[in-house]
């Protein structure tokens, strides 16, 4: 026996340092931590429990004579804050992490144990993609991991962190997942590199202008979270763990509040200007009204007239949505539309509450919009919160016109609450606007150009007077209530605690047919 053990604890050795010297030095130089030191950091200490630790590949048709255990992958499961997470690890360091047939198993293997034990999934990537050598297998091998990204979604959150490159199909697993995490200057990720843009388009640019975390951030949409640093980016994944449920059956996570429910929220009494085309930051709203201002934001980088992220109310995590007039005054375009329709049907897959600020002038007009689908686009918000069954709450606080009001999560679409502050602006379109359509030949026949602008003047303050309030809508019903701003979070406390209780059953069919 004592043999067998011993044998036993070097294969184990042997597998818990698979890369060799030179492959760990060049890491290091890269200043990138290896695979099993960001699994160690990730989860609480000594939770980590490893499986197929003793893995090889058996593709010795291909050449491949080296057989170094783990095959270029660490898979298992620990806990990120007491609570239960499956994670895989590639090791850049064993075959440049590589992926061949033995190494997509191990991932079908704990994705499979994900999904049956209903906990969450990180993927920590850090790898060259499919193993060349083992050219077809490579590729069946994504294949079956790209069909249990897509029976798990929805399911249980999905979050990939791309630590260095991530190129070809590889990308396509990330891409399906929830959440991307990526780390400036060390992540890349990109269907072809640029030496194959510059022999197809003869387009020269650098890796990182490519497929880098500021630009997947800020123009492609792709990346999430951008982060600074590996240490920061794993604990961001922490943070946003807090918000997640560990699948679409468990009640969102819920915190001991330290934050007081009733407090009063005085400041958001002066926070609108007094011209209404003056801009303001939705996102100081938010901070106010949330529980100790906390606010994780979702795409902070990208369609950045609209503000989405994580925060708690009264302890209860909750997704929040606002226009954000300080970019192109709020308007809905396609990267906002894209990005809040995404995150909308994100927290209704895990049953998190959603908030919705309002402050919305229309959708952005302009050629290259409608060439480049804003109907389609604005549609997909539309159908989000059309879809969405989770409790939902809407607050308009100055602009709201038009078909923008109504996808922005209005009664009529499903809202469960909807309030408004005495500065609402709920009409078809704004004064000026409106003025110019409605009075038209009435200006056109004033000849004298002082006078029309005088009369223009008079018209747009009888639409703002009779028009642009909430009343209208407070007496049909279309709003619940005008509250003054600083109960806004009192307000908002006691409707999530009332809906706290709310189902709501879709119809049976196989799936809706959402405008992608």
């Amino acid at each position: 026996m004592d043999a067998k053990l011993e044998d036993l604890q070097k294969r184990k050795s042997n597998a818990s340092q698979a890369g060799s010297e030179r492959a760990i030095k060049r890491q290091r130089a890269k200043g990138k931590m290896l695979a099993r030191e960001r699994i160690d950091y990730l989860l609480d200490e000594g939770s980590f429990n490893e499986l197929d630790m003793l893995a090889r590949h058996r593709a010795h048709e291909a050449g491949l004579a080296d057989r170094p255990y783990t095959d270029g992958v660490i898979t298992g499961w620990g806990t990120i804050s007491g609570r239960k997470v499956f994670v895989f690890s590639q090791d850049f360091t064993v075959m440049g992490g590589a992926l061949g047939e033995v190494f997509a198993e191990k991932l079908h293997k704990v994705m499979d144990l994900a999904v049956a034990t209903g906990a969450p999934i990180i993927g920590l990537n850090d790898g060259a993609g499919a193993r060349i050598q083992e050219g077809v297998v490579s590729l069946d091998g994504y294949g079956g991991i790209f069909v249990r990204n897509v029976a798990a979604s929805g399911v249980i959150p999905q979050i990939s962190v791309i630590l260095g490159p991530c190129a070809g199909g590889a990308v396509y697993s990330p891409a399906i997942t929830d959440f991307i995490f990526m780390v400036r200057g060390k992540s890349h990720m990109f269907i072809t590199g640029p030496d194959v843009v510059k022999t197809v388009t003869g387009e020269e640019v650098t890796l990182e202008e490519l497929g880098g975390a500021v630009s997947h951030a800020s123009k492609s949409g792709v990346a999430t979270f951008v982060a600074d640093s590996e240490e920061q980016v794993l604990d961001d994944v922490k943070d946003l763990l807090s918000y997640l449920p560990s699948n679409n059956l468990d009640q969102t996570p819920r915190v001991e509040p330290a934050d007081n429910p009733d407090r009063i929220c005085s400041e958001l009494s002066e926070i609108l200007p007094d011209n209404a085309n003056i801009p303001y930051d939705m996102k100081q709203v938010i901070y106010t009204v949330v529980d100790d201002g906390d606010y994780l934001e979702y795409h902070a980088h990208w369609g950045r007239s609209i503000t989405c992220g994580f925060a708690r109310i009264d302890g209860r995590a909750v997704g929040v949505v606002g226009n954000q007039p300080m970019i192109l005054a709020g308007v809905l375009d396609i990267e906002s539309s894209e990005k809040a329709a995404r995150f909308v049907r994100t927290c209704d897959a895990f049953n998190i509450p959603l908030l919705t600020f309002v402050d919305v002038p229309g959708f952005l007009p302009g050629v290259d919009q409608e060439h480049g689908g804003i109907i389609r686009h604005g549609a997909k918000l539309l159908y989000a919160y059309c879809e969405a069954t989770v409790p939902r709450i809407q607050v308009i606080t100055r602009k709201a016109y038009g078909g923008a009001y109504v996808v922005m999560d209005s009664k009529s679409v499903g809202s469960d609450l909807s309030f408004a502050w005495p500065t609402a602006e709920i009409a078809v379109m704004g004064p000026q606007g409106a003025v110019e359509i409605l009075h038209r030949r009435e200006l056109a026949e004033v000849s004298n150009p002082a006078a029309a602008a005088t009369r223009r003047a008079e018209l747009i303050d009888d639409y703002t007077k009779r028009l642009a309030n909430p009343y209208i809508a407070a007496e049909r019903g279309f709003i619940d209530d005008v509250i003054e701003p600083a109960q806004t979070r009192q307000k908002v406390v006691a409707g999530f605690e009332l809906l706290e209780a709310k189902r709501e059953e879709l119809p049976q069919r196989k799936h809706g047919n959402v405008p992608l």
